[in-house]
């Protein structure tokens, strides 16, 4: 972000030097403390400078700290926090709020998360599972809040061909029961299933070693590893899952390849 301000000759004029202080304070109370404080200004002539953010200054381990707390508050699935959690974590807040994807720590997305709030669900008063597919996030939802949230990869949308069948990869949308779960892994011609809950028909919820970014699965609903074997003991047989919207592509950088 850049903030470029020019000194007219009739900004010169008597009085209008504490004008043009006055627009420079209105335009920083917009930016956040963190971002201030990568402000740079890059060009400075008399009359003219332009202030720019950057986003390369790089975070404490104090601030990682202090954002992966944050986000455990906000319902974000870190527990206990390593690498691979937070960075998940930090994805499924960036689809949350919309965000460039990056997966990456700056000072950016510390002020960002700190002013966020936890999302609301789509439906209250009764415990179950939201797939959102425009934001490609799951919910879990205790009664009238949401307590945890993972990132996940769905259907891509693409034809595809097994067993002889032509279709197209589509996850689904409406209201589904959790029927049936398998411990583990459990192979299948379109590959690894781990930990998967089936909802209808051959489409489950079950871990991966590849969530990416934007949907790249055959229709399933793919989230993260380290979170399958818990999420599974956390909904029974008879747990009702809300699949809704419709993906719609967005910024991302390499996370959003498909894997």
């Amino acid at each position: 972000m850049s903030v470029s301000l020019r000194f007219s000759e009739s900004s010169k004029r008597k009085g209008s030097i504490r004008t043009l202080i006055m627009t420079l304070l209105l335009i920083m109370s917009e930016l956040t403390s963190s971002e201030l404080v990568q402000g740079l200004c890059t060009e400075s002539k008399r009359d003219h400078f332009t202030f720019v953010l950057t986003d390369d200054v790089s975070l404490s381990e104090d601030d990682i700290k202090e954002g992966q707390r944050r986000l455990v508050r906000l319902g974000y699935w870190i527990a206990p926090p390593n690498d691979e959690q937070t960075s998940q974590a930090l994805i499924a807040f960036q689809k949350v709020e919309g965000r460039e994807i990056t997966g990456k720590w700056t000072a950016t997305e510390l002020a960002a998360i700190r002013r966020a709030s936890r999302p609301k669900p789509l439906e209250a008063g009764f415990q179950h599972v939201e797939i959102d597919l425009t934001r490609q996030v799951l919910f879990l939802v205790d009664t009238d809040s949401v307590k945890l949230i993972l990132p996940v990869a769905t259907g891509t949308g693409r034809m595809f061909s097994d067993g002889g069948w032509t279709r197209r990869a589509i996850t689904p949308t409406g209201r589904f029961k959790v029927y049936r779960k398998v411990e583990g892994w459990r192979g299948s011609s379109l590959g690894q299933l781990y930990y998967p809950n089936y909802i209808t028909g051959g489409v489950a919820i079950h871990g991966s070693r590849s969530v990416s970014t934007e949907p790249s699965s055959f229709g399933c609903i793919r989230i993260p590893m380290y979170a399958a074997a818990e999420f599974s003991e956390i909904t029974p047989l008879g747990t009702i899952v809300i699949v809704y919207g419709r993906f719609k592509p967005r910024r991302t950088n390499s996370f959003g390849s498909h894997r």
